[in-house]
């Protein structure tokens, strides 16, 4: 299937665009296809039913349900149980679905191309989907969805805007290989190019370049260290379209409960890390001039993060509701700010040892 829907797209779609041309409606139904395919992949298959990082209304779930079979990457049961043993043995050539470290081809496409071992389904990774009457629904009728999705949708579309031929070969075939290959990007790309502010135990990469072709999903790093977490994009100036879809649809209702990772424990994974490498480069250039200066700093300053770290988890046990009502009311007044002097102080440390890795080259 994905061999001859590629030929096709690469041979019948710009022979059919140079002989005949499309219609500009062809296009439009592409191009809102492919955006419905993807983030029916990103929001609904990805963030809710893998991870759970938000509930959904139902009506948004049969959306999601819809486009996520038109998107033709199977059930969002199979999908999702797929997906949750890949985070919890990334990197296992022996467990990982789709491990980066088989190479590309194999995280790209090959893994689906054979039976291995490692793909080996196991529904009972989401046991709670299968409870889930709508995902339950879909994976059952997944074959009529997909086909009534992939050739009547597109058919019925072409034939309301005067070119059936031509929205098929656009909204029908290339839609489907763009929106197969831009996801993979994710087991693939975004396992190997790129950079690893939050952790580097394994292999996934924030890449900005791959966010802007996923929806967001480049900035994988971010998501393998904050599974829970609805947004990849943390930062406000982060391409990251389904962060702002699931807001959206947060705003009108359809959305509740999203999950977001606490600023400071995202502050303070970056800092971890900047601390190990740091350690690290230390140990590469032992016997340089003032090394021993600089490992004093950076023993310094490890000492004032883990204070800081430390204060924090007595600040935040002060919140919970059984520890308020053993304080004064001043006290509880003056936590939050008290949790955001702490934040900034972090925020500061990680520029501190940005310079200080910088002198250590």
């Amino acid at each position: 299937m994905f061999a001859l829907t590629f030929i096709a797209a690469i041979t019948v779609a710009p022979w059919y665009g140079f002989a005949h041309g499309y219609h500009a409606a062809a296009w439009i139904w592409f191009t809102l296809l492919l955006g419905a395919n993807g983030m029916a992949i990103t929001c609904g298959y990805h963030r809710l039913f893998a991870h759970a990082t938000y509930e959904a209304d139902p009506t948004l779930k049969l959306v999601y349900l819809l486009f996520g079979a038109m998107a033709l990457q199977n059930s969002a049961l199979i999908w999702s149980a797929a997906h949750r043993v890949h985070h919890r043995y990334i990197d296992d050539s022996e467990r990982d679905p789709y491990c980066a470290r088989r190479g590309f081809w194999f995280s790209h496409i090959g893994w689906m191309l054979r039976n291995y071992p490692s793909g080996k389904l196991d529904v009972s990774w989401a046991r709670d989907l299968q409870r889930d009457r709508l995902v339950a629904w879909q994976h059952r009728h997944y074959l009529p969805l997909a086909l009534s999705m992939n050739f009547g949708l597109p058919l019925l579309l072409g034939w309301a805007s005067g070119d059936i031929l031509g929205t098929f070969i656009l909204a029908g075939v290339l839609r489907l290989v763009v929106s197969h290959h831009a996801t993979f990007l994710i087991n693939s790309l975004a396992h190997m190019w790129g950079t690893q502010p939050y952790t580097d135990d394994n292999t996934a990469r924030d890449n900005g370049v791959v966010a802007l072709l996923t929806y967001g999903e480049g900035y994988h790093n971010f998501h393998h260290m904050f599974t829970q977490d609805y947004r990849n994009g943390v930062r406000w100036w982060q391409w990251d379209p389904t962060k702002w879809f699931i807001s959206l649809m947060h705003w009108l209702g359809l959305a509740t409960n999203l999950k977001r990772v606490p600023d400071f424990k995202i502050r303070r994974a970056l800092l971890d890390t900047q601390f190990r490498r740091a350690e690290r480069q230390l140990a590469r250039h032992e016997g340089r001039v003032q090394i021993e200066q600089l490992r004093t700093r950076v023993a310094e300053e490890y000492e004032t993060f883990r204070a800081t770290v430390t204060a924090w988890t007595c600040l935040r046990e002060q919140r919970l509701p059984q520890t308020q009502r053993a304080i004064g009311s001043w006290e509880c007044a003056i936590l939050p700010l008290r949790l955001q002097q702490l934040e900034r102080g972090l925020q500061l440390q990680h520029r501190r040892m940005r310079l200080l890795r910088q002198q250590l080259g």
